[in-house]
């Protein structure tokens, strides 16, 4: 088996782009990936293009040896927008083995470890009332594990007022009037979005009694371990850290320190399959468990529930919360998946069934893909009351 070509395709899906990936093969075997570099979609198309050339006439079933030498290939290793690009190739060429052995990809990844794959839900609600109104109507639809936004998101292409530290002070007392209505039992999590510093970050947890949330995700940038570091000694609320990083090395420090306690793993941006089970070793080890970073496309999400079935250190799957800029009325992100995808894994209640159909358990309607465009769109953009940014 060969292979023949690759297809990329930067489209807009719900609120935002999607770029998928298509690996063919002279057996007609194909393969779907996707990369998850939101907003830098064309780059991906362009290292996607330069990998094609690489690949033509290759064994799509060697795939460690293909991750190595895409990886390998520059001088220059790495990076997200590289790594974008080697995740939807790779994830494709395991739907590609999948396929041609007539297996689902967790057969591949040595077996399913668990009968379906728990998720947990995000309020994008507005701090105050209307976040704890939110979070309890999702505890009574089922949900047992909710995490909180700061409640301000912004709009794509136009700056934001955002106040971090009113921000501080909404989000505290909310979590913790949630707390009081939710009881002991619901898994309570916030999403800063690496909005603060660490005195910031320190402020925020301090102004919440011990207990009131089961963990802080992305308080701060990533690119320094040692100022995690120190966050993690001024503070005792577990962190979940990871969706920015493409590649175990960056994943390194954060679990041989103990500094993050749930790996946020973006099997799209981290490197596909190949690098993502050697996270999940890496993270077994320190007794860390998964909690995947899932926001894009159903590709994505079928992707990482293979890899959530055939690894024992799992906790939830992130379920996208996002709403739908498309014109067609409806208000929910995924309800346009099914103009050119057949076979999406549908939320079942709060979890997810893991498929037995070979490869991912999901195709594209390519035809109906090509009639799709991409749309230029470029993240919020938030400014503090100074009138200088901060991160989105």
């Amino acid at each position: 088996m060969k292979i023949t070509d690759i297809k990329v395709y930067p489209v807009w899906l719900g609120h935002r782009n999607v770029c998928l990936t298509k690996v063919e093969t002279d057996s007609g075997i194909y393969g779907w990936g996707e990369s998850g570099l939101s907003g830098r979609e064309l780059a991906v198309v362009g290292a996607t293009k330069h990998f094609r050339a690489l690949l033509i006439g290759k064994d799509p079933r060697n795939i460690d040896s293909i991750w190595q030498e895409l990886y390998r290939s520059q001088y220059f290793e790495g990076g997200r927008v590289l790594t974008a690009a080697i995740s939807a190739i790779d994830i494709a060429l395991y739907d590609i083995l999948g396929k041609s052995l007539g297996v689902p990809v967790w057969q591949l990844l040595g077996g399913r470890q668990r009968d379906h794959i728990e998720c947990f839900i995000t309020s994008s609600a507005p701090m105050g009332q209307a976040f704890v109104d939110d979070a309890k109507a999702l505890a009574d639809e089922g949900w047992k594990v909710i995490r909180a936004t700061t409640g301000v998101h912004g709009e794509p292409d136009i700056t934001t007022p955002y106040d971090t530290r009113k921000s501080i002070a909404d989000v505290a007392a909310s979590l913790v009037e949630a707390r009081t209505v939710l009881g002991n039992e619901i898994v309570l999590g916030v999403d800063f979005h690496h909005r603060l510093s660490v005195a910031e970050a320190a402020s925020f947890c301090q102004r919440m009694p011990t207990g009131t949330i089961d963990f802080l995700e992305e308080p701060i940038r990533d690119e320094t371990p040692g100022a995690y570091q120190t966050l993690r000694s001024m503070v005792d609320v577990p962190f979940a850290i990871g969706e920015e990083f493409s590649s175990k090395w960056q994943f390194l420090p954060y679990i041989e320190n103990d500094i993050t306690n749930f790996a946020r793993v973006d099997i799209c941006n981290v490197g596909g399959f190949t690098e993502a089970k050697k996270v999940a070793a890496m993270a077994e080890s320190h007794y860390i468990d998964l909690m995947p970073h899932d926001p894009l496309g159903p590709i994505c999400t079928a992707a990482t529930i293979h890899l959530a079935a055939s690894i024992t250190n799992f906790n939830w799957l992130e379920v996208p919360p996002y709403g739908d800029d498309s014109d067609d009325g409806e208000s929910e992100t995924l309800t346009t998946e099914d103009m050119f995808f057949t076979g999406c894994c549908k939320l079942d209640s709060t979890i997810y069934h893991i498929p037995e159909t070979p490869g991912l358990g999901i195709d594209v309607l390519e035809e109906e893909l090509t009639k799709k465009e991409f749309a230029y769109w470029e993240p919020p953009r938030l400014a503090k009351p100074d009138g200088s940014y901060t991160n989105w």
